[in-house]
């Protein structure tokens, strides 16, 4: 699973919650390395692990002849406390990291196979993912 090696801060703040606050994305929103991408239609926390289970649906499908790339990286930390613990006491441990991911990010690229079989591998990976998902080409 992807994390960062180090970090400056071991607990970040929250931050805004709110979705219709967030905004769009400005950064990362067209696909840059390969001929059709994943982009995400909302905004979300994804979590490593949803990476690394996109990503491995992603590999399995395009095969050896596809070239993949990974657009985000999970350097948020996110903590919680266990269950049945009273309020108070400080903040939770440490319990891994998330991509923050706005409207309009572009989460994986694909490159190197056919458009039916890129559409398939993007749709199968958008599934794995907290978030709506849409295929755009490269333009």
């Amino acid at each position: 699973m992807l994390f960062p090696k180090k970090v400056k801060y071991r607990k970040w703040h929250t931050m805004r919650e709110n979705p219709k606050k967030v905004g769009v994305a400005t950064r990362g929103v067209t696909v840059a390395f390969g001929s059709f991408g994943l982009k995400a239609t909302a905004p979300a926390r994804i979590k490593s692990n949803q990476i690394e289970a996109a990503r491995k649906v992603l590999s399995r499908s395009i095969g050896k002849s596809g070239r993949l790339w990974i657009r985000i990286f999970p350097d948020m930390p996110y903590t919680s406390k266990p269950a049945e613990v009273k309020l108070g006491k400080g903040k939770g441990d440490l319990q891994g990291y998330v991509a923050p991911v706005k409207a309009g990010r572009v989460l994986f690229e694909v490159d190197g196979i056919n458009e039916a079989e890129a559409k398939e591998a993007l749709r199968k990976a958008g599934t794995k993912l907290p978030v709506k998902t849409k295929i755009v080409p490269r333009i």
